[in-house]
């Protein structure tokens, strides 16, 4: 095993971009070297990161004439669409956050504790899923090996930080009358059902990401899968209500146990208690949290749950970094 890896940072000025800093220094990932770029509008200022000062890089076509192991894209699709492919020619293997990648049948798309064994299996490129996708399909993923999932429908509750900064700035801006600039609508004292663009048939992008990569995470291409994806007036941390049915019967107990046991998986459960996953107490952390587990008796093995994580760890920094734990480690 090498001793030192070059790692590439795209992106890293950003909310994403900033969580990935975070967590690397929280891991102590000190066996790399780090290049830190970013847009032209935020070259050269400056980050302390690792207790050293980085001065951020613009990402040009040359930006990996220099040999990189790594590096993780946190810029969005159309970054991760012009450059991952300089990258990888120079003999890089990349983890991107942007949903460019997401879909392509060669390229794995991988949650360390859903499908691990993907992410040997690339080709240079490893897709990041989206953040709402990574909190469920953490969830769903022992219950299907264990009863067999035949339909799963989704309610999200969306946090405005998965807007990125101009997000966050609509929601604080709520508070004082100052109009949306990021959101069709006012988010302050409102919750809109609308995620990214609208389709032909009604439905948004970010409910056809959940849906399509939900099958190819578990390997499921035709499972029935629904959506309606919700931004709500949180700061940070999604929620989701899933309800799924399953092909075999289950008891409540040991579905409980299960996914108590499971990796990344934190049972939060006790009505008598008031003991719930909220968005307030998974802040910060790279667990999933689950609770509120109970029959749906609508059908003759259904259950719902509520599923709560931190978008920009889980769902998108935290994430990357697992992957690339795994690949050098």
């Amino acid at each position: 095993m090498k001793t030192n890896y070059q790692v590439a940072i795209v992106g890293s000025t950003g909310l994403v971009g900033r969580t990935v800093l975070k967590v690397l220094e929280e891991k102590n990932f000190k066996n790399c070297t780090y290049t830190l770029f970013s847009s032209k509008k935020s070259a050269g200022s400056k980050i302390v990161f690792m207790g050293q000062n980085y001065i951020i890089q613009e990402l040009t076509e040359s930006s990996f004439n220099f040999k990189f192991d790594y590096a993780i894209f946190c810029a969005g699709g159309a970054v991760s669409e012009k450059f991952i492919p300089i990258a990888v020619e120079s003999g890089c293997t990349v983890i991107d956050n942007s949903s460019f990648y997401r879909m392509k049948s060669d390229v794995p798309l991988v949650v360390p504790e859903v499908n691990p064994e993907k992410i040997l299996d690339n080709k240079g490129i490893i897709a990041n899923p989206n953040c709402s996708t990574i909190q469920a399909v953490v969830a769903l993923k022992p219950l299907d090996q264990k009863y067999h999932i035949k339909r799963v429908v989704y309610s999200t509750y969306q946090a405005v930080s998965g807007a990125g900064k101009a997000g966050i700035e609509d929601l604080e801006n709520g508070f004082k009358n100052i109009a949306p600039k990021k959101f069709p609508h006012p988010i302050f004292n409102n919750c809109l059902p609308h995620i990214d663009t609208f389709l032909d048939d009604g439905y948004t992008k970010e409910e056809y990401k959940m849906i399509n990569e939900t099958r190819k995470i578990l390997n499921k291409p035709y499972l029935p899968v629904t959506a309606t994806c919700v931004r709500v007036p949180v700061k940070n941390c999604h929620s989701e209500s899933i309800n799924v049915e399953f092909k075999n019967n289950f008891d409540l107990y040991e579905v409980k146990m299960l996914l108590q046991n499971s990796p990344g998986i934190i049972l939060v459960d006790d009505i008598e208690k008031n003991y719930y996953p909220l968005a307030s107490k998974a802040d910060g952390s790279d667990d999933v949290f689950v609770g509120r587990i109970r029959r749906d008796y609508s059908v003759p093995y259904g259950i719902n749950f509520w599923v709560v994580s931190d978008n920009l760890r889980k769902g998108a920094a935290s994430n990357a970094v697992q992957i690339l734990e795994k690949l050098i480690y």
